[in-house]
């Protein structure tokens, strides 16, 4: 899209006249040499525009401070080059979501917590602008005939578009940024997980143990998912299948697959389930399904019970019982039309550990669950926690307090990991004499790990803290 055509018409928070901005943007397009512009950077790019716009103001700009001068500046360029009134916001890295209702309700997400922000839009065309000026960086339209978006961002963003009619208030766009990618001892450091349950879930995934992360809307579930799969050993193949690419795997060997919406006539969309199907083709090690939300969760199964166990996936759920329901759910969505029995016989088959995730009401985002589903062939689900978050009563600052209770592992886990040479805690040995089993049967006094442990290759733990999953 040319720079002229990116043009839009923004009021001034400070008071200018409407058409301030406007009028300036349109001056810098007239008088920047855009063909100098291309095969440069986005910073030079940007040191180039704000260099031409200054000139401009120094002849015959308005009176301004050298501080509202530099607000200006940044305002003009961020309409000719990024997102307008939301470069500032992009920018704030305390900020997880953008959510606009409509031009002039503009909402954030601090800490977990959702609160109003004083930026507006000029106007719903000027909003309009902005939406189109996103969707086309991906190739993707809005109009009445196509009035919902999913898209991402260059930069990583998931964002999501909804325009009238099917939008009473306006056009609404909602932005989820995606923080940099969490170690585990981070999250330990923040209160999101304890160190004892961290030193499982580590022998769990090295041990190839399958895992399912559940969890609602915003809990953490992918920030936790990247964190387990830097476990993964370096030496194994990993294939990640995502709807948006969201996970930042450390790992050398590792292929990036991401699903594609159809085109404007319709046609082209690549689903999941048919990236999850060529995955097998690929000789992985390991498959990392970002989410499943379809008839992919049956393919996803399939791949646990032949020969890729250790594979991680996420699924919305408000319990791990109820992921366990919504995998047989989503797993009757495919063709085959298999009976509820045989859907079962396949996820106790393939889930071995069941993660929950919750997001507790001062914003903070824990894993409050760590079960083992242990139901066999055609069982009903039967699930035996590991670890539990027991909170406290809230008091008057409503901060939400606890503490992470372990208990004993079935023997079945026990067993699996002791024979792939993992140790188990002290805290949650299920069979005497205490202490940490070996997979030769041989064990410490005190055991491996004490309650300040570390896990290989990350170093010790810092202290708790109370800010959760970001």
């Amino acid at each position: 899209m040319a720079l002229r055509d990116r043009a839009s018409h923004e009021g001034s928070q400070r008071g200018e006249p409407v058409n301030l901005v406007s009028v300036y943007l349109e001056r810098l397009l007239a008088e920047i040499d855009r063909d100098g512009l291309h095969g440069l950077s986005e910073v030079q790019r940007r040191a180039r525009l704000e260099r031409k716009l200054g000139e401009i103001l120094s002849i015959d700009g308005p009176v301004m401070s050298d501080r509202e001068r530099t607000v200006f500046i940044r305002r003009v360029v961020d309409e000719a080059l990024g997102l307008g009134v939301l470069e500032p916001l992009l920018a704030d890295s305390s900020i997880t979501e953008i959510m606009v209702n409509g031009p002039h309700d503009v909402f954030v997400e601090r800490h977990g917590r959702v609160e109003r922000h004083h930026t507006a839009f000029a106007s719903t065309e000027h909003l309009m602008q902005t939406i189109d000026r996103i969707v086309s960086r991906v190739n993707r339209r809005v109009d009445e005939s196509s009035p919902m978006v999913d898209a991402r961002l260059s930069t990583g963003e998931r964002v999501n578009v909804i325009i009238p009619p099917l939008a009473l208030n306006g056009p609404t766009l909602t932005i989820r940024r995606f923080p940099r990618p969490f170690r585990l001892p981070e999250l330990v450091e923040r209160g999101s997980i304890d160190e004892l349950t961290v030193m499982l879930l580590s022998a769990c995934v090295r041990a190839r143990l399958s895992v399912i992360v559940s969890g609602g809307t915003g809990t953490g579930k992918t920030t936790l998912l990247n964190a387990l799969s830097a476990l993964v050993p370096a030496r194994e193949r990993i294939v990640t299948v995502e709807d948006s690419a969201e996970l930042s795997l450390q790992q050398e060997h590792v292929v990036r697959l991401e699903s594609r919406p159809a085109n404007v006539e319709g046609s082209g969309a690549i689903t999941i389930r048919d990236l999850v199907r060529n995955a097998l083709r690929m000789r992985p090690d390991r498959i990392v399904v970002g989410e499943v939300r379809g008839g992919e969760a049956l393919d996803m199964l399939q791949a646990m019970n032949t020969g890729h166990e250790g594979s991680l996936s996420t699924v919305h759920a408000n319990s791990a019982l109820d992921a366990m329901g919504r995998l047989e759910t989503l797993a009757s969505m495919s063709e085959l039309n298999l009976p509820v029995d045989t859907i079962r016989d396949q996820i106790n088959s393939a889930v071995d550990i069941v993660v929950q995730l919750a997001r507790g009401m001062d914003g903070t985002r824990r894993v409050v669950d760590v079960s083992a589903l242990v139901s066999r062939r055609r069982e009903p689900y039967e699930l035996v926690p590991m670890m539990r978050f027991e909170a406290e009563p809230v008091g008057a600052d409503r901060i939400v307090r606890g503490q992470f209770v372990q208990y004993p592992l079935p023997e079945e886990i026990q067993n699996r990991l002791l024979l792939s040479g993992e140790t188990v805690p002290v805290a949650f040995a299920s069979y005497p004499p205490a202490g940490s089993y070996s997979a030769n049967g041989s064990y410490p006094a005190s055991g491996s790990y004490s309650a300040k442990g570390s896990v290989p290759g990350y170093g010790p733990f810092p202290g708790h803290g109370q800010a959760g999953l970001a």
